[in-house]
């Protein structure tokens, strides 16, 4: 199979000139991956269509939240008819409340919740909303877990700064980072060294519950009942990030998937059908502390723009009245896993092979992967050349190590043994 890619290079010239790199989002770059990024003019289903007409099989959904595929006709009927009544007012309306009702609803552990306009805001507001419920200014991360680009959470992070291998960011002073603490994912003794070395001092600790920024790295048995367990006895919140498990793991989420209750949660633009959206919430007297209730500050023009709230509505409904839809996806998930694993495993390449229901990720390490560390150990280059070829083949994986695979309701048997069968070329070819 032979891409022609002219008229994506030609805008990708233009665009170079314009914006930073090319790209309004660093991972789009392809500069890990090698090669130019292709330009993409239109989606359906579980397609996408770049502006040289070629398709692809999208294993990234816009990086998650297209988990009933692209452009879902009862979705986009929903978006089209509220278009009609107004795209933004800046006043409260009805939608908002039937949003968050329907949210309170599906997860039991969100008592409120406030909507906001992208899962780097919905963070950073979560961990102010902990700071000003504790009083306290320390938070907790894990190294590898990406939670948005504010200032505070740019330490040893996830997603494209852990692909670019930049363990910070320019622009950031130190003392935005100061009270940021760092600990090892699955290991529940470095979270208590931090306690017991910051007594009293630490607001919150903060986690994806399946880390989904450094690949896909899966919560050890008893790791997140220990982060319970320790914020409770440190009087310290939990905080789970939700941007990528929320209404993917499960209709409620990680919370309940793993039955672990946290006291505030993030949500990101699966709650929109894939609009700018977020949202963060969790219990009531907490959320109470937020303005106009409380005295910590978080406001936004576009928080509960009525447009993405009609699109979350109609996909969140969609996903609570058929489970099957997750039923489905897990068995797409492992037939996808297990046939990569046994594939390797004829070849005698190093691998590793980890996922969760409709995520996944393929590491090129013989090595167990458990938290950053490990994760770095996989072989980026071997990674870039498996990119490259399974995209000439027209499979669309995101542009880096690190990311995450994501299957939608619209993705078929067909399609994963078509990229399986492209798995098997690029094996065999060496």
């Amino acid at each position: 199979m032979s891409l022609q890619t002219e008229k994506s290079a030609a805008i990708f010239e233009r665009a170079q000139k314009v914006i930073p790199g090319g790209v309004n989002s660093p991972v789009r770059a392809f500069g890990p991956v090698g090669g130019k990024p292709v330009f993409i003019k239109s989606a359906k289903g579980q397609y996408l269509y770049d502006e040289d007409g070629n398709s692809y099989i999208d294993y990234i959904g816009s990086w998650g939240p297209m988990i009933l595929g692209h452009n879902d006709d009862r979705v986009i009927e929903a978006i089209q008819k509220q278009m009609e009544k107004g795209v933004s007012f800046g006043a409260a309306t009805e939608i908002e409340v039937e949003m968050a009702e329907l949210m309170c609803d599906i997860v039991p552990a969100l008592e409120m919740v406030r909507m906001v306009n992208s899962g780097t805001e919905a963070v950073m507001s979560a961990i102010r909303t902990a700071r000003g419920f504790t009083g306290k200014n320390k938070i907790i991360k894990f190294e590898g877990c990406y939670h948005g680009h504010a200032d505070a959470l740019l330490v040893k992070a996830g997603s494209g700064v852990m692909t670019a291998g930049v363990p910070d960011s320019g622009g950031v002073p130190e003392g935005c980072v100061q009270d940021t603490l760092t600990a090892t994912y699955n290991d529940l003794s470095s979270v208590e060294a931090l306690f017991a070395g910051n007594p009293d001092e630490i607001a919150c600790v903060i986690v994806e519950p399946v880390a989904a920024n450094m690949g896909i790295v899966l919560p050890e048995k008893g790791f997140l009942e220990g982060l319970r367990t320790i914020c409770d006895k440190n009087n310290a919140l939990l905080i789970f990030d939700e941007v990528i498990t929320g209404f993917r793991l499960g209709v409620a989420g990680a919370s309940e998937y793993f039955k672990v209750k946290p006291d505030l949660l993030t949500y990101g633009k699966i709650i929109g059908g894939g609009m700018p959206v977020g949202a963060y919430g969790g219990r009531k007297d907490v959320m109470s502390v937020v303005a106009p209730l409380g005295p910590v500050y978080q406001a936004g023009t576009l928080s509960g723009n009525p447009v993405a709230m009609r699109a979350g509505i109609t996909q969140l409904t969609i996903l609570r009245e058929h489970p099957e839809i997750y039923t489905n996806l897990e068995l797409l998930g492992e037939r996808f896993r297990t046939g990569v694993k046994e594939i390797f495993q004829k070849h005698g390449l190093p691998y590793q092979v980890v996922g969760e229901g409709s995520l996944s990720c393929i590491y090129f390490t013989e090595q167990k992967v458990l938290d950053y560390a490990s994760a770095k150990t996989s072989d980026t280059e071997q990674f870039a050349r498996y990119f490259r070829y399974m995209l000439s083949q027209g499979n669309y994986f995101g542009p880096s190590q690190f990311e995450a695979i994501f299957l939608s309701a619209a993705h078929t048997k067909e399609d994963v043994d078509k990229t399986l069968h492209d798995v098997e070329a690029f094996c065999r070819q060496g």
